[in-house]
């Protein structure tokens, strides 16, 4: 069994044979993914050695000790904690093999196609179609909210291959290639003058059936696996004591002494040991997840994180004074990744508006957290044994 003595040996071979200084930074990637030390606990020959997840930290402890080159995980973070966990579950052998490896290193981004302009927060309620032709499928319909679909070259892909069931059971998953024909990706300007978003049609594009994940049918089965490891991505992320949006709220108090008073001490100690519990409970989230796949405790983290981010950037915005209106840049652009601490207190405080909806709307994880975590009753629902085609939209 692979232990931490060994992962250690095993590092300093790869350092050693791929000098960091001395070796581009994407053959050093793909040196270490084919070593086993991209994600220790997958298994071998898909980027792992089938070591207990906790022992990851023995790998990039050393790596980062030594200057070693990291996979940029912003940059590619719906492939790393979305697109591979569902992969690895789901795939073929073939598909893992195709996808894992080309999805760790960064050389292909990933996006997700799964909202839609009339199923965002109830997204089982989704109409793109794909009809069976030969095969593979052909599919046609409108997403929404797609971070880094002008980035990306591959996407998940939830679809509607039955429209004579109940809209859980008719829905299958795939992979679908962005740059095939009949895929147009339109920006989608936000309140931040960002268009880190984009809306994305698809008309008449042709997916294969070997790019199919999961059975037919099954796709919402899949798709739980995609969002249950979205919302630990997007509020369980591993953040330093002051990292995330408390770090510039709480270096402004200390920086700006003449914009303090007492009730802005009072509600900003009350955030910091808000944040401060939220990140450890991640911490103890992150902990759990060794022993399986994450279940419905993100909802939890992920409400938290939204929460906290808006109430944080609204007391900085306040504690600014006249300065919190001001907004250094509302130039259009499609920036790579989402940089909260990067610019001015402004930005933070517009862009974490889409915190309550992205990644699953507040509404439906309090639902989520009451029902699977809580046990309390399930809301009635009037609509889970009537076939999608005759439900009113």
């Amino acid at each position: 069994m692979t232990d931490a003595a060994e992962l250690r040996r095993r590092t300093q071979e790869l350092l050693a044979a791929h000098p960091p200084a001395g070796t581009d930074r994407l053959d050093f990637l793909k040196a270490r993914f084919d070593a086993g030390l991209a994600w220790v606990h997958y298994p071998q020959g898909l980027g792992g050695l089938g070591a207990p997840r906790s022992l990851q930290v023995v790998v990039d402890s050393e790596l980062e000790a030594a200057g070693a080159p990291d996979n940029d995980p912003r940059r590619i973070g719906i492939g790393l904690g979305m697109a591979a966990p569902t992969i690895l579950k789901y795939g073929t052998e073939e598909q893992k093999q195709r996808f894992l490896r080309p999805l760790w290193v960064g050389e292909e981004v990933w996006c997700q196609l799964f909202s839609e302009p009339g199923a965002g927060s109830d997204l089982a309620a989704l109409g793109t179609r794909a009809v069976r032709e030969g095969d593979g499928w052909v599919v046609n319909g409108q997403k929404v909210w797609t971070s880094s679909a002008h980035l990306a070259r591959w996407a998940i892909l939830i679809a509607r291959t039955d429209a004579d069931v109940p809209k859980h059971a008719g829905i299958t998953y795939f992979l679908c290639d962005m740059t095939d024909p009949g895929v147009e990706v339109r920006p989608l300007r936000q309140i931040t003058g960002e268009a880190e978003f984009n809306e994305v049609f698809l008309t008449d594009v042709r997916i294969p059936d070997s790019r199919r994940l999961g059975e037919v049918g099954d796709g919402w089965r899949v798709a739980q696996t995609t969002l249950n490891n979205e919302r630990v991505a997007i509020g369980g992320m591993r953040l330093p004591r002051e990292g995330g949006m408390i770090g510039p709220a709480a270096a402004t108090w200390r920086e700006r002494p003449e914009l303090r008073t007492h009730d802005l001490h009072q509600r900003l100690l009350k955030l910091w040991v808000e944040a401060e519990v939220a990140r450890l409970t991640g911490e103890r989230l992150r902990q759990q997840l060794v022993a399986g796949q994450p279940g419905p405790e993100g909802a939890g983290m992920k409400l938290a994180f939204a929460r906290l981010n808006q109430e944080i950037s609204g007391l900085e915005v306040e504690l600014l004074g006249e300065e919190g209106l001001s907004y250094d840049d509302w130039t259009m652009r499609r920036p790579e990744l989402v940089d909260f601490t990067g610019r001015e207190a402004g930005y933070r405080y517009l862009r974490s508006k889409g915190n309550s909806i992205e990644g699953g709307t507040t509404e439906i994880l309090l639902n989520i957290v009451a029902e699977r975590v809580l046990g309390l009753p399930a809301e009635p629902r009037t609509d889970k044994d009537v076939a999608w085609k005759d439900l009113a939209r």
